[in-house]
């Protein structure tokens, strides 16, 4: 039976993949994203574009329509993020705050808004994206890395907060993302050690798949460049 899936972030590079995989197995998918539309379309795809996921109201509202339009919620992955580069010393005290906003404080609250109805799952799963970043964190990736590490400890909380429930709470862990945004950004790296967005959809497909239902609260890096 084809599931019910929110892909936040979804008309990014990696939300792009992760709800092209779901779309493929035959699940209603549902892309929100901050961006007004989406870059390129996905065959029966619902798209929402324009919603600031900070925004109790505004994410209520973009959760009526996937309700409506699908009868439900099953998954959710929590793809809506950010990234900043700064040293403390030279950095902005306001990045601190929007990295805050832009990778913790959306998928608290669409998580929070969206648990009546995974809880009605049968098999309900929410899956974060974390940080490898988060775990050990260089220079100039405080900022980042605090607000991931966050999401991190989200995860491990509500996985518990949800034991006695159908619903599981896992986060996967990126090394750095192949995206022509990194490319740019970096153009003397060795892009074949970078991990492939369809690797990281892999990943989150069989956390949301009935083969991993046993796996809770899990930290779970991939690192592997996965051409």
């Amino acid at each position: 039976m084809a599931r019910s899936v929110i892909v936040t972030g979804g008309f990014g590079v990696l939300g792009q993949a992760v709800a092209a995989g779901f779309s493929a197995q035959g699940d209603k998918v549902a892309r929100v994203d901050f961006a007004p539309s989406a870059p390129s379309e996905l065959p029966g795809a619902l798209d929402i574009g324009g919603v600031d996921l900070t925004d109790a109201a505004a994410t209520q509202a973009a959760l009526d329509k996937v309700i409506a339009a699908h009868g439900g919620i099953d998954v959710l992955v929590n793809v809506a993020g950010g990234f900043a580069w700064e040293t403390l010393a030279d950095g902005s005290l306001g990045s601190w705050a929007r990295m805050q906003a832009m990778n913790l404080t959306t998928a608290v609250t669409i998580t929070k808004l969206a648990l009546p109805n995974l809880t009605q799952s049968q098999a309900g799963r929410i899956i974060n994206i974390g940080a490898g970043a988060a775990i050990k964190a260089a220079m100039g990736m405080g900022a980042y890395a605090a607000s991931k590490a966050g999401v991190h400890r989200l995860t491990e909380a509500l996985a518990e907060e949800l034991a006695g429930t159908g619903v599981t709470v896992n986060a996967v862990l990126p090394s750095v993302i192949d995206t022509p945004t990194n490319r740019k950004d970096m153009p003397d790296a060795d892009f074949s050690q970078w991990v492939q967005p369809a690797a990281i959809a892999d990943a989150i497909l069989f956390l949301a798949s009935h083969a991993g239902r046993g796996v809770t609260g899990g930290l779970i890096p991939v690192t592997r460049g996965g051409c």
